[in-house]
């Protein structure tokens, strides 16, 4: 017998995103060094490149990148701040998630819908959608395929209808993120911006493309219940209602109190987020209300003290802002939901523990930068970029930024990697063609979640359709008309934005 051949796999993105860090040392010996002036604020100053003496950078700057990504440096500001929100929010998670406030209560919305299943598409993809776009939601869906699978196939639909409703619904929110702290954070923290910058725009895509997507899902399903033959997965239907057959299954639809409680407050902390995020004074001068009640608030004898004098008015939030609230926000869940202290300490560190690769990727891809920036090339790539951007509109940029996502998003499937490694080079050249750095991650969100509705390197795509038995390849056959739509879609809002 032949040897036997080990089937291929994909590196985890740490180990391409450290190969880069390898490949960026080599360019620093190879690409000229430069400099650019910059303003007080650390922003470049177009037309101000100068040629400086190179610093090429070795084996020992090569594993001291991470590190100095997680740090910062001099030259680099570093992850510790997105990356201990992270885990906080993970904590924060893992807390909810222990109450199972959030699984009850979509089983509780199936429930309440029996016999109305059409109306539950849309209610259902508007929440995943929401989940999708506030926190970057994706994993958590896989417990919900073994109730609507047999939900929808019992009604007359099939098994890629129930997928459709968690996958499209989340990673559509994904593409329109808002403030997902894994996509929006990073890239903001990146550019040293806030994730509010560009919040109005965004909420208007998250509009669009949930609503483009639960028409095309409604569609289909609707055809599917007219003419079973129309399915793409017709030929597995008499094993799906043997498999799937309601009655073998119940959905739980009792919320207690505590857990609706629990969604209230869950609810409410991403509200105030977002709330603490918008640069309300910005957007309008005369909106200065939460500056003048922080300082009523905090100028309040006793209270004041009591409160903290350090309390930042909503508007004015960074990452060590929103970090306090969701981790304040995990104790009071805690308290409500009367859990034990060992419980919530297993709960949150559980939580944290999940999120835990991901806070380490943001530094590991923070590495690249660092090398670039040690290294002086960062300045020379950008002056070739501003020399060949010249003479190119902001419409065409912005779209050429969004396909460039697409295959960068294959590259490295991380959202918070991928945002880490590319935006210190994309948000700089956006500014030479007139774009805002929020436009500029607003389309590394979408190209990067519209390749999440299909990719096979997703767990989270692969978990479903094995779960649903759906092939990848009849996923794709279903799957092209949205994608097609939703690039044109997204393109021209792009366009739009950039123009405006």
């Amino acid at each position: 017998m032949g040897k036997k051949v080990k089937k291929w796999q994909m590196p985890s993105a740490y180990t391409i995103l450290f190969f880069l860090i390898i490949l960026v040392a080599i360019l620093t010996w190879i690409i000229p060094a430069g400099e650019y002036a910059t303003t007080k604020a650390g922003n470049i100053i177009a037309g101000t490149y100068k040629a400086r003496a190179s610093s090429p950078q070795g084996v020992w700057d090569v594993f001291m990148a991470p590190i100095n990504g997680m740090v910062g440096t001099s030259e680099t500001e570093g992850s510790i701040s997105v990356s201990l929100f992270i885990l906080v929010i993970g904590g924060f998670l893992g807390v909810v998630n222990k109450t199972k406030a959030l699984d009850d209560g979509i089983s509780a919305t199936v429930k309440k819908y029996s016999g109305k299943e059409k109306a539950l598409i849309p209610v259902l993809m508007v929440l995943f959608a929401i989940g999708g776009s506030a926190y970057g939601m994706g994993e958590e869906t896989i417990a919900f395929y073994p109730i609507l699978i047999p939900v929808m196939i019992g009604v007359g639909y099939d098994s890629i209808t129930a997928i459709s409703i968690a996958l499209i619904g989340t990673q559509v929110g994904c593409l329109a993120s808002t403030v997902n702290p894994f996509a929006t954070g990073v890239a903001s923290q990146t550019l040293n911006i806030s994730p509010g910058d560009g919040l109005i725009p965004r909420m208007i895509l998250l509009v669009i493309v949930t609503v483009i997507s639960i028409v095309y899902v409604m569609h289909y399903a609707e055809k599917i219940k007219k003419d079973p033959s129309q399915s793409y997965v017709f030929d597995r239907r008499q094993e799906d209602l043997k498999e799937f057959s309601m009655p073998e299954r119940s959905i739980d639809d009792k919320l207690s109190k505590r857990q609706k409680i629990v969604l209230w407050l869950f609810g409410l902390t991403f509200l105030i987020m977002i709330v603490g995020l918008i640069p309300w004074s910005s957007l309008n001068d005369n909106w200065t209300f939460f500056d003048s009640f922080t300082k009523w608030l905090t100028d309040i004898p006793f209270l004041g003290a009591l409160i903290g004098k350090d309390l930042v008015p909503l508007g004015s939030w960074y990452f060590t802002e929103i970090t306090t609230l969701f981790f304040m926000m995990s104790v009071v869940i805690m308290f409500v939901f009367r859990m034990k202290e060992s419980e919530f300490i297993d709960a949150f560190l559980g939580g944290m523990n999940e999120f835990l690769s991901v806070a380490i990727i943001v530094a590991v891809a923070r590495g690249i930068q660092v090398v670039m920036n040690n290294g002086y090339i960062t300045a020379t790539v950008l002056h070739a970029g501003e020399t060949g951007l010249q003479s190119l509109s902001a419409g065409v940029f912005i779209v050429l930024t969004y396909i460039f996502y697409i295959p960068m998003s294959f590259l490295i499937p991380s959202t918070s990697g991928l945002a880490a490694a590319t935006m210190g080079i994309m948000g700089p050249l956006g500014k030479f063609s007139g774009v805002d750095g929020s436009l500029v991650i607003t389309a590394y969100q979408a190209a990067s979640g519209w390749v999440n509705l299909i990719t096979p390197t997703s767990g989270v795509v692969m978990g479903a359709l094995a779960i649903g038995h759906v092939n990848i390849i009849k996923w794709f056959k279903y799957m092209w008309k949205l994608m097609a739509i939703l690039f044109v879609v997204v393109a021209i809002f792009l366009v739009v934005c950039a123009v405006i």
